[in-house]
């Protein structure tokens, strides 16, 4: 028996040794680590609050919104991230021992307790004001209870067309217009939001611009490279009517019907096209037979008198068609395959005087011929150099145009003597309009005013990279010569 008492001994001694190594009533820590970010921007956020059930440490987010709970029990546990404005979002997670568990929190803007903004309230212009410049400010207020960052959408409308403007993510309250419409009535609303709530809306408002000025002249401007279309008052105020990405050129109004016409590039061709005074609803007349001659630059056309028809060339042919588009008819071919490169239309429509030239621009003759295309009068033939600038009185009576006294023909189809002629038909006899031309200069594109006392017409040095001028004079006066529009050329005065 004490045998068998003292082996027992020595085993219970071993087992109390094999438990003190397993440390009775010692506790296993982990850490835990995470970050918060916006779930709408993923932007991290700072200071929000992070604390767990069971219980343990409460920290905050740093500036990149990251957190660190350390020492942490083993065990389950449910997080939780709260920040004011934001609704509270819990993740669960497991910590264990020497290890540290990863939490990523995605909080979104709380809904509940955030007011929206008020409605806006339109502040300029006033609601059905007049008279309002064609660049103006539109204002508004709007507050928000809850002191959210506000941002604006405004919508734009107008009388004059189908388009609508919309001017996103604006964050004044102001936005600024330009280029509108002349005599035209708009409608405007804002919307405004808070990023929370449903966006609100304001009343709508209406404006209408000042009508578009009474102007008399017009132009051509070059814009890097473009010709671009201008019109100006009595006062010599100038409007700009044509885009200065676009080439258009050669601008011819006309009183009946409100329109103006001129010629643009399309593609790789020439069409005329029209437009209201204020240059607004531009519409491509020409489209299968174009403008075409030796030099666009020289190309001409001409309107009837009630705006109704217009005439233009296609090399050694006379198309008339109708302002609309429609009717397209050749009316003229020259007989010897000359180019007709201008044309214009008396107001009676008995009369349409051409002229017509070579490849080159030379071997002019300027004639005219009746509606039925047979040749009435011979003004101008068997002479060197180039000529130009057709245009009839409105009797028809007399003709004006221009002539290179100089003869002087190259390949580059400079001019260095061009002065301006009148032909008489009751005479037969076209006579040289003193007109007191600086020396080295040319007088071209010329004109009759409105009342035919005065010519206008372009000025330019005949070095053919000059500035060019628009001049007008009184016919018969001396010392009547007068600048009016300085870097313009192809002028137009009805």
């Amino acid at each position: 028996m004490k045998y068998l008492y003292k082996i027992a001994s020595v085993l219970f001694l071993l087992f109390l040794v094999s438990c003190s190594e397993e440390k009775i009533g010692e506790t296993s820590y982990g850490n835990v680590s995470g970050r918060v970010v916006n779930a709408d921007t993923f932007e991290p956020m700072e200071n929000v609050k992070i604390l767990s059930s069971p219980t343990t440490s409460t920290v905050f987010t740093d500036e990149n919104g990251k957190f660190t709970v350390s020492n942490v029990k083993v065990g389950e546990y449910s997080f939780q991230a709260q920040k004011d404005g934001f609704v509270a979002k819990f993740e669960a997670t497991t910590v264990t021992a020497n290890n540290t568990s990863e939490i990523v929190f995605e909080l979104k803007k709380a809904t509940a307790n955030n007011k929206p903004p008020t409605v806006p309230v339109l502040v300029s212009p006033v609601d059905n004001s007049t008279a309002q410049a064609v660049s103006l400010d539109l204002t508004w207020t709007a507050t928000d209870p809850d002191n959210d960052a506000l941002t604006f959408k405004i919508t734009l409308r107008n009388d004059s067309n189908s388009e609508v403007k919309i001017y996103d993510a604006i964050k004044e309250k102001k936005l600024t217009l330009t280029n509108l419409i002349y005599g035209t009535k708009y409608y405007w609303q804002v919307e405004v939001t808070d990023g929370t709530n449903t966006p609100v809306l304001s009343a709508v408002s209406a404006f209408s611009t000042i009508p578009f000025p009474l102007t008399r002249y017009l132009f051509v401007k070059n814009i890097s490279g473009n010709n671009v279309i201008f019109t100006a008052d009595d006062a010599g105020k100038q409007y700009q009517l044509t885009s200065s990405d676009k080439n258009y050129w050669r601008p011819r109004r006309n009183n009946q019907a409100n329109k103006i016409a001129f010629i643009g590039t399309n593609g790789s061709q020439n069409d005329i096209y029209t437009m209201n005074f204020d240059g607004t609803e531009v519409k491509k007349v020409t489209s299968s037979i174009p403008v075409a001659g030796f030099n666009s630059d020289y190309l001409n056309y001409s309107w009837n008198a009630s705006g109704s028809e217009l005439i233009y060339p296609n090399f050694d042919k006379l198309y008339k068609i109708n302002s609309d588009g429609s009717g397209l008819t050749k009316i003229f071919q020259t007989p010897n395959g000359k180019f007709i490169s201008e044309c214009d239309w008396s107001a009676d429509g008995n009369k349409i005087a051409l002229k017509v030239n070579d490849a080159n621009g030379y071997n002019v003759e300027i004639y005219v011929i009746n509606p039925s295309g047979t040749v009435t009068a011979n003004i101008l033939s068997g002479q060197t150099g180039a000529a130009g600038g057709l245009h009839f009185s409105i009797t028809g009576q007399k003709l004006v145009y221009t002539r290179d006294v100089s003869g002087f023909e190259n390949l580059n189809y400079r001019q260095l003597d061009s002065r301006i002629f009148e032909y008489n038909f009751a005479t037969g006899n076209s006579t040289q309009i003193i007109t007191e031309k600086t020396l080295g200069t040319n007088d071209l594109d010329v004109r009759y005013s409105p009342n035919e006392a005065e010519l206008i017409f372009t000025n330019t040095s005949n070095d053919g990279i000059s500035v060019k001028n628009i001049v007008k004079t009184t016919i018969g006066v001396l010392n009547s010569r007068t600048l009016l529009f300085s870097g313009t050329s192809m002028p137009d005065w009805e």
